[in-house]
């Protein structure tokens, strides 16, 4: 039995990869990032000295490293330049409002610039392109894009940009060594999750590198006392969640004097953890600016009602509206897969699964806590590197299950709904509903963990009878997604097609993919195309997911075929581009899976 206590996860942490653990897909040579065991919340910054100017500033190797390396960037993919065609409605502003096709074409500061090379950004995604440069000319906005298309680069880069510049012209704020009773940051982005808070303090640690902007990060469940020593060392970005943001608020920690810029991120989930109230609190602070000084803005995957009532109440009457790509869709890059089967046979169904594919960052998600656990300690008796995500875990117990599955550790993470919004992580290949949530905003956030910056994935979903309250909704995001509408879910077409320009995928009567009304070949198929692609770069050595040492191995293989999986057309599993070959076993994965 998995026990899953800090002890426990902190103790493996230090010791490195476990024995046996190392059976189906191995595991890469695991060097312990966090090795004290201290908060995310502390991990290290570039400290600017009094001295020092933009030009002067020094390198700081280790530091470049952690931020920039290989390891832990997302890269973009072959689906980038689909980037290209996605529409943006744009409402509101000027008509001449400008449009960034390169970074370079706005006026940010160097040091903003160096760091976009750093990171390896070469050219800005849609939501970059419109929401960049009119944050940048002070507008307030509301913008709603799909999981994974740059919103946080969108935001970071002006703000910071337009920070530096006037802080160039100012005296040092926070001096290295000076300590204060209360931060006064310039800069304030509110989140709904810890996870969420983690990624941002990395990225805007990323951003700011090199330069005099401080970012601190405050979340819950974590030990104040390190995050008011972070604050008292002073602060011009501050990410925050709602709850703590208020503690500290209460406890006289920080004050919002000075902020310039407020930033509201996934603020639709923000709404639905129950936060609006936190949230009218903090903007209607007696000590928040009222005036023009302030700029907002709201991002969100979604644009639900109530996100236009907090757009309405906090935003500039003349704020603009940013929509990129299908408001409630999902990206086309994802090839979703909808398996029928009995309750019973998903534990089974899910194992035959893993064994079948290449070895690869993998999430798989479960209705509750309590399922989790269950799962867990099935996969880790069986050998599968896994680990467990889910509220009951105390903030280092997430901090370190989010690092063994970042570093590559525990390759399969399991997860209840507290990781299936916004987490960024590097070369996630798979994400698996276990349990299909009832909402299709949930489903759309969950398997855009997969298939980032324009990197193609995989999304499985287990669907059982008692999954018909969604039914309806998946079935038109497969239609719109031009994805395979598997024959039990036939009876919903009519309600998924009935808006206009519909192009829908539907299974063919021998289990292949065709286009609808086109009599195309699997050959021809948007799914097949995409599949072949897919298979392209991920088998024949490409960065997603599988090492080229595992891709050779797999240069023809699919999936593979699940056993005990009940569906009505009988049909095989993943693409039509090839058939997979016989179920691998653990031992002959333990030579190739060196990842």
């Amino acid at each position: 039995m998995k026990e899953p206590t800090t002890a426990t996860v902190i103790e493996e942490q230090q010791q490195g990869p476990v024995p046996q653990t190392a059976g189906l897909w191995g595991v890469k040579e695991y060097v312990n990032p966090n090795p004290q065991g201290v908060w995310a919340s502390e991990r290290p910054i570039y400290e600017w000295k009094e001295d020092y100017t933009d030009e002067t500033a020094p390198n700081n190797a280790e530091l470049e490293h952690e931020l920039f390396d290989e390891e832990n960037r997302i890269n973009a993919g072959i689906y980038f330049d689909k980037y290209k065609t996605i529409s943006a409605s744009v409402k509101g502003g000027p008509e001449n409002r400008r449009v960034m096709n390169d970074f370079k074409e706005l006026a940010l500061h160097p040091t903003i610039l160096e760091n976009i090379v750093r990171m390896k950004y070469k050219e800005p995604t849609p939501i970059q392109k419109h929401a960049t440069p009119l944050l940048f000319a002070g507008y307030d906005i509301l913008a709603c894009a799909q999981t994974g298309s740059g919103k946080t680069a969108a935001f970071l880069t002006p703000i910071l940009s337009k920070l530096l510049s006037k802080l160039s012209k100012a005296p040092l704020q926070n001096l290295p060594g000076a300590r204060r009773t209360k931060a006064t940051p310039l800069a304030l982005i509110i989140l709904p999750t810890r996870e969420l808070g983690i990624q941002m303090f990395d990225s805007a640690r990323s951003f700011a590198y090199k330069s005099r902007l401080r970012p601190v990060v405050i979340y819950g469940g974590a030990d104040m006392k390190s995050q008011k020593e972070q604050l008292s060392k002073g602060c011009d970005i501050l990410i925050a969640t709602p709850g703590r943001l208020i503690d500290a608020i209460e406890r006289g920690l920080v004050s919002f004097a000075k902020v310039k810029y407020a930033i509201l991120d996934e603020a639709d989930r923000i709404l639905d953890m129950g936060f609006e109230p936190s949230i009218r609190q903090i903007m209607t602070a007696s000590d928040m600016p009222k005036d023009e000084s302030l700029q907002t803005a709201l991002f969100s995957a979604t644009f639900p009602s109530s996100v236009q009532v907090l757009a309405r109440d906090f935003l500039k009457d003349d704020y603009i509206r940013i929509r990129v790509g299908r408001i409630g869709g999902t990206t086309s890059d994802i090839m979703q897969k909808v398996v029928k089967l009995e309750e019973y046979q998903k534990e089974e169904t899910l194992i035959n699964l893993l064994l079948s594919q290449p070895p690869s960052r993998t999430v798989i998600f479960v209705s509750s806590k309590l399922r989790a656990d269950k799962l867990d300690d099935v996969l880790y008796n069986k050998n599968f590197p896994c680990i467990s995500l889910h509220g009951d875990r105390n903030q280092r117990e997430r901090e370190a299950a989010l690092n063994a599955f970042k570093t590559g550790r525990s390759p399969i993470l399991i997860a209840t709904s507290v990781a299936s919004r916004g987490l960024d992580i590097k070369d996630v290949l798979h994400v698996i509903n276990y349990d299909l949530c009832d909402e299709i905003d949930e489903y759309v956030h969950r398997i855009g963990r997969t298939a980032r910056a324009g990197n193609p994935g995989l999304a499985t979903t287990f669907y059982t009878d008692s999954n018909t309250v969604i039914a309806s909704q998946l079935t038109k995001l497969l239609v719109e997604c031009q994805q395979v509408v598997p024959e039990f879910l036939q009876e919903f077409m009519d309600e998924a097609t009935t808006y206009e320009g519909a192009d829908f995928v539907k299974e063919d009567e021998d289990g292949g993919f065709g286009v609808s009304g086109g009599g195309a070949t699997n050959e021809d198929s948007v799914s097949a195309r995409r599949a072949a692609d897919y298979q392209a770069h991920v088998f024949d050595g490409g960065d997603v997911g599988t090492p080229a040492k595992v891709a050779t191995i797999f240069a023809s293989s699919d999936w593979g075929t699940l056993k005990g999986a009940v569906t009505s057309s009988g049909d095989d599993w993943g693409t039509p581009a090839a058939k997979a070959p016989a179920k691998a076993s653990q031992d002959g994965w333990a030579a190739t899976a060196n990842w």
